[in-house]
Order: C-alpha cells, then sequence, then structure tokens
C-alpha cells in the first residue's frame, strides 16, 4: 500500500459520492455489503492489474483496449506505445474510463481525465522520478527505451465504484 492517510481520505469519499449519485439500478447492485472499503481496495490492487480502457476517437466513437494498470495513490496509472491510437485519443481527449474485473468476484470502475506523467517534449510530473523507478523496478530497467517508446498515464477519477459480492472471500484471497 504506497497511499497517504489523506489519499485514502479523499478515496473514500470519492467512492462514497460516486456510489451516493449512481442510479437506483446500480445501487441496488453494488451497496454496503458489496462493495470495499479504501484499506480493502487499495491491499487488493497491488502490482499489475488488467485494465479495460475507454478512449474516444474524433469521430466521437468509443474505443476499448487493454492496458496494465497499476493501482498507486489511490488512482490508475498506465502506458502504451507513444505512437498508439490510444495515445493519439487521449492527446486531443483526455477523457478516459477504465474498468478492473476478475470474474464475478471484483469490478473497479473509474471514469475521468487523464494527466500524461512524461510528456516527450514537455515537464514531466513531479512524480515522475518516484513512479518511474517504480516501473522500471516491475518491468525491468532495459524493457523499454523510457523517453521516447513510451508515455505514462494518470486517471484523475471524478467518479468511481467498485463491485465486490463477497468481501470476506475476496480480502481472504488477497491475504493469501
Amino acid at each position: 500500500m504506497r497511499e497517504t492517510p489523506e489519499e485514502l481520505k479523499e478515496l473514500q469519499a470519492l467512492l462514497e459520492v460516486s456510489l451516493s449519485r449512481s442510479t437506483s439500478h446500480l445501487r441496488s447492485i453494488i451497496n454496503t455489503e458489496r462493495t470495499l472499503t479504501t484499506e480493502q481496495v487499495t491491499r487488493i490492487l497491488t502490482g499489475m492489474c488488467t485494465l479495460a480502457l475507454s478512449t474516444v476517437t474524433a469521430k466521437g466513437e468509443p474505443r476499448i483496449s487493454g492496458v496494465d494498470g497499476h493501482f498507486l495513490h489511490g488512482k490508475w496509472h498506465f502506458g502504451t506505445a507513444r505512437n498508439a491510437a490510444k495515445a493519439r485519443h487521449l492527446a486531443a481527449r483526455p477523457a478516459a474510463s477504465a474498468a478492473h474485473m476478475r470474474g464475478e468476484d471484483l469490478g473497479v470502475f473509474t471514469h475521468g481525465t487523464v494527466e500524461i506523467l512524461n510528456p516527450q517534449h514537455g515537464e514531466p510530473a513531479a512524480d515522475w522520478p518516484d513512479l518511474l523507478a517504480y516501473f522500471k523496478d516491475f518491468y525491468g530497467d532495459d524493457s523499454f527505451d523510457w523517453d521516447d517508446d513510451v508515455v505514462y498515464y494518470r486517471l484523475h477519477p471524478h467518479w468511481m465504484t467498485v463491485y465486490a459480492p463477497d468481501v470476506d472471500k475476496l480480502t481472504a484471497v488477497s491475504r493469501s
């Protein structure tokens, strides 16, 4: 868990307000008995979590693709090739949605806006050196040309919810 107490507090507030603003249909599926606390979320979402990422084309058409998601400091972080279609979409239209699902046991759904962490010809995010060290440790220092080949993003959520129908089962699995 890399989250500070303040980040956990912000994430908990986001989860609560997101669910409260959701439709009655969604609230009938995701309720206090079928969701997780921020502490549980951050313990379960460690390492690489495959995300289904949705972007929008210039014609307004949705596109979905898979990315390696890393849940760090209460937000999703992911990368792609600098020349990938999703990189072009996000550069022009930074709104994105992401979903991480583990069968019927877990669903984490997020809508927000991306921030480019390592722009090719611009100033990187202030925490990029720490994030880069994390990614190099995870993938290997020489896996990519980290300056030219890959672009990394942070998804700043404005809505996020977590579905976990059997919280005890899910948290027991994450501890083993």
